[in-house]
C-alpha cells in the first residue's frame, strides 16, 4: 500500500494512536508530560546516533513514531475539559443540588417534541468564575422566546450528569457528548430564565447572525419553509430544522452526505470564487492576493456553516491545494489529506470521534485510490456516457468504502445509492452555484425574487427525485449487525482485495484468501457465541411491559400489548445481538428462567399468595400493600420498570432497604439481565 510508505502517513497514524491512547486510558497530566518528554529525549538521541551511525536509522525511525504518539496523548489530554481546575466536574456537590449558573449561548441545536436545545458555555458558577459546555434543554410550551447565539443567559437550576442508555445496545447519546467535552445536561422552563441585556459578540455571534439574516431574507421573497431548510442545509450545513420525514427519504435513498457540507461543496465555493477573481491578473502580487482572497473565503464560509468537521477537513485541504498552486508546486493529494488530518487532530483531536469525520475521510480516501481502478474497467466513446460512468465509479467508490462504517454505525444500506448519485448530480450542481450565489445576495439584502424562486423550486423537484428513489423500500436492507470485529475484517478484505486488484501477485493474492477466510470465520465465532448465550431482560420503557427471552438468536417478547410495532428499544437489542424475534406473547404473571422462578405483580395487584419467588417485578403501578406483599411472598430480589410512577418508587426503594432486600429500578439504573 503505497501511502504508508510516506513518513507522514505513519507519523499522523501514531499520533492519532495516542490520541486514542489518551482517550481510552484515560492518563493523567503527569503521566502525559512524563512520556512526552522521556519520547523527545530518546527522539534526540536516536537523531544524533542516526547521524554517527547511518544504519541504525531505523531506530530514529521508531522513536519519531513513538514521539508522534506521545503528542497524540498530550493534545488530547491538554483538550480534556475536565481536566481544567475551573471546570464544574471539579466542583463540590455539582450534580446534588441547585446552583446559580451564569452560561452563554454558543450554539443551537436539534429541537426535539420537548424540548429547545442549545450547547452553553458556562462562566460562572454561584458567581464564582467557571467552565465547561453544557448540553441546555429548555422545556417547550405556549411562549415564544427567542434565544440566539451571544445571549448571556443566568438560571438556578440542577446540573444533571450524562446518563448511560437504559435498555441494552442503545446509542450511548453520554458517551457522544463526553466526547465532546459536555458532561452534563440542564433542564429548565421558560419562566426561570433570566436574559442579561449583554451579548457576547464573539465569531459564532457574528455568524449566526449573517445566518439569521439570511433566512429573513428568503422569508421576505416567499421562500417555503421546508425547501428553505433543505437549502440551508445544503448551502450552509444547517441541518437543525429539517423535516424529519426528509431526513427519512435522503437516508433511504443513500444520499444523505449531501445534507453535510463537505468537499464537494467547498470545491464549488472554490470554483465560484476563482471565476469572481479572473479579472486579477496572474503577476506575483495578483496571484498572492488572489490567494489571501481564497483562502478567507473558504474560512469566512467554514465558520458561516459552523465548523463542522466535513467543512473544516475540505477547507483546510482546499487551502492547502490552493498555496501549492501558488507555489507552482505539484501537490501529491495523499500528503495534503494526511496534513489535514494532522493539522485538524492538533487543533480538536475530538474530531476523531466525529462520524461525519470518519465517514469524510474515508470516502475521499477511497475515491482517490479506488476509483482510478474502477474508471479502467470501461472506457465509454462519448462524454455523455464518460460523466455518467465517471460519477458511477465514484458513488461505488466512495460506497465500498465507507460500507462497513456505515454498517457499523447505521445497520442499515440503501441498495439504490447509485441510482441517486447519479440522478442528483446535475441537480445538485444547478442548485449549488444557485444557492452559493442566492445566499451571498440574501446575505447583502438584494436576492432578486426570480433567483429564489428558480432556487426554491430546484429544491423541490430534487426532494421529490430523492423521495421518489426512497420509497421503494424493498431496496432497503435495515437492522444488519455489524459489530467491531466484523468491521476490521471487512476492512481487511476490502483493503487486500484492493491493493491485489492494482498488484496482483501471489503474495497479495494469499493475503485477500487469508482476509476472507477471516471474515467467515468472524461470522462463524459470532454466530456460536450467539448460539450459547442465554438472558432474560427487563426493559426500561414507559408505557408497555417489556421483557424478552433470549436462547441462542432466538428472542421471545413478553408484554403488555404485543400489536406495537414501533419498538426501538426491541430492535436495538435484536440487531445488536445477532437475535431474530421468533415469538410475541402477553406478559404473564409466573415465568421461570434458569431455575428463577419470576412472579410478575401488574396494574390489577393480583398475585398467588403461595408462591415464594426468586424475583418479583412490579408494572403498571399497582395499588397494594407493599410491606405486607414482601413479607407474605419472601422476594429474594425486586424489580420495578419503568411503567411505574416515580413517586412510588422511592417508597417501594426504602421499604426494600429496611427489609433487606436489594431492588432495582429501570429508570434509575437501567435494564436489568438475568443470565
Amino acid at each position: 500500500m503505497k501511502v504508508l510508505e510516506f513518513p507522514l502517513a505513519r507519523i499522523t497514524i501514531s499520533f492519532m494512536i495516542g490520541i486514542l491512547l489518551a482517550y481510552c486510558l484515560s492518563l493523567s497530566i503527569t503521566f502525559t508530560y512524563i512520556s512526552l518528554f522521556a519520547s523527545i529525549l530518546l527522539f534526540c538521541s536516536c537523531y544524533y546516533y542516526s547521524i554517527h551511525k547511518p544504519k541504525r536509522v531505523t531506530y530514529f525511525g521508531i522513536a519519531t513514531y513513538l514521539l508522534a504518539c506521545c503528542i497524540g496523548i498530550t493534545t488530547q489530554t491538554l483538550h480534556t475539559e475536565s481536566f481544567q481546575k475551573s471546570n464544574y466536574t471539579n466542583y463540590d456537590n455539582i450534580y446534588d443540588k441547585q446552583h446559580l449558573i451564569d452560561f452563554i449561548i454558543s450554539a443551537k441545536l436539534k429541537s426535539n417534541n420537548y424540548s429547545d436545545r442549545y450547547i452553553a458555555t458556562i462562566n460562572q458558577i454561584d458567581q464564582k468564575p467557571a467552565s465547561g459546555k453544557i448540553a441546555l434543554n429548555i422545556k417547550k410550551d405556549s411562549t415564544k422566546l427567542n434565544l440566539e447565539i451571544g445571549n448571556c443567559i443566568r438560571v438556578k437550576g440542577e446540573l444533571s450528569k450524562n446518563s448511560s442508555p437504559k435498555n441494552p445496545n442503545q446509542f450511548d447519546y453520554s458517551k457522544y457528548l463526553n466526547k465532546k467535552h459536555i458532561y452534563a445536561q440542564l433542564y429548565i422552563q421558560k419562566n426561570e430564565i433570566t436574559i442579561s441585556p449583554t451579548i457576547e459578540k464573539s465569531i459564532w455571534y457574528y455568524a449566526a447572525r449573517m445566518r439569521t439574516k439570511i433566512v429573513k431574507n428568503l422569508e421576505k421573497n416567499g421562500f417555503n419553509k421546508t425547501e428553505m431548510n433543505v437549502a440551508l442545509a445544503l448551502i450552509l450545513g444547517q441541518q437543525q430544522d429539517i423535516l424529519p420525514e426528509i431526513i427519512k427519504d435522503y437516508q433511504y435513498a443513500g444520499v444523505t452526505h449531501i445534507l453535510s457540507v463537505s468537499g464537494l461543496h467547498v470545491g464549488y465555493i472554490l470554483i465560484f470564487m476563482t471565476y469572481i477573481l479572473k479579472p486579477i491578473p496572474n503577476t506575483k502580487k495578483g496571484s498572492l492576493i488572489k490567494l489571501i482572497i481564497l483562502i478567507i473565503s473558504l474560512f469566512a464560509f467554514a465558520v458561516i456553516s459552523g465548523f463542522s468537521p466535513s467543512v473544516l477537513r475540505a477547507v483546510v485541504m482546499f487551502s492547502f491545494i490552493a498555496v501549492g498552486i501558488h507555489l507552482r508546486r505539484s501537490l501529491n493529494i495523499y500528503h495534503t489529506l494526511l496534513v489535514s488530518i494532522l493539522f485538524l487532530l492538533l487543533f480538536e483531536p475530538a474530531f476523531i470521534f466525529n462520524v461525519g469525520f470518519q465517514l469524510s475521510y474515508l470516502a475521499l480516501f477511497f475515491i482517490i485510490w479506488f476509483q482510478p481502478i474502477l474508471k479502467k474497467i470501461w472506457a465509454p466513446k462519448n462524454k455523455f456516457a464518460t460523466a455518467i460512468w465517471n460519477a458511477l465509479t465514484v458513488s461505488f467508490a466512495a460506497q465500498i468504502g465507507t460500507l462497513p462504517i456505515c454498517l457499523y454505525y447505521f445497520h442499515q444500506f440503501p441498495g439504490l445509492f447509485f441510482v441517486a448519485n447519479i440522478v442528483i448530480i446535475p441537480f445538485l450542481s444547478v442548485i449549488m452555484i444557485l444557492g452559493i450565489v442566492v445566499m451571498i445576495l440574501a446575505a447583502f439584502d438584494s436576492a432578486p425574487m426570480l433567483l429564489v424562486q428558480l432556487l426554491e423550486k430546484s429544491i423541490f423537484y430534487l426532494n421529490k427525485i430523492i423521495n421518489s428513489i426512497a420509497s421503494f423500500e424493498s431496496f432497503i436492507i435495515r437492522d444488519i449487525s455489524f459489530n467491531t470485529f466484523l468491521l476490521i475484517s471487512s476492512y481487511l478484505l476490502i483493503i487486500s482485495g484492493i491493493i491485489w486488484s492494482k498488484k496482483p501477485t501471489f503474495t497479495m493474492l494469499s493475503i485477500t484468501l487469508s482476509s476472507i477466510i477471516l471474515l467467515q470465520i468472524t461470522f462463524i465465532m459470532n454466530r456460536k457465541n450467539t448460539e450459547t448465550q442465554n438472558e432474560w431482560i427487563v426493559y426500561n420503557v414507559t408505557k408497555n411491559s417489556q421483557i424478552t427471552e433470549r436462547t441462542g438468536n432466538s428472542v421471545t417478547l413478553f408484554a403488555t400489548d404485543t400489536t406495537s410495532n414501533n419498538n426501538y428499544s426491541l430492535t436495538s437489542y435484536l440487531v445488536g445481538n445477532f437475535g431474530n424475534l421468533k415469538n410475541k406473547e402477553k406478559l404473564k404473571n409466573v415465568a421461570y428462567f434458569n431455575g428463577y422462578k419470576i412472579l410478575i405483580i401488574d396494574n390489577t395487584g393480583i398475585y398467588p399468595k403461595k408462591i415464594k419467588p426468586d424475583i418479583l417485578i412490579i408494572t403498571q403501578s399497582p395499588k397494594m400493600n407493599f410491606e405486607r406483599v414482601l413479607k407474605t411472598i419472601q422476594p429474594k430480589m425486586v424489580i420495578a420498570d419503568g411503567t411505574n410512577y416515580k413517586s412510588i418508587q422511592q417508597y417501594w426503594k426504602k421499604t426494600c432497604i429496611n427489609e433487606k432486600i436489594p431492588f432495582h429500578f429501570t429508570n434509575e439504573k437501567g435494564f436489568y439481565k438475568l443470565n
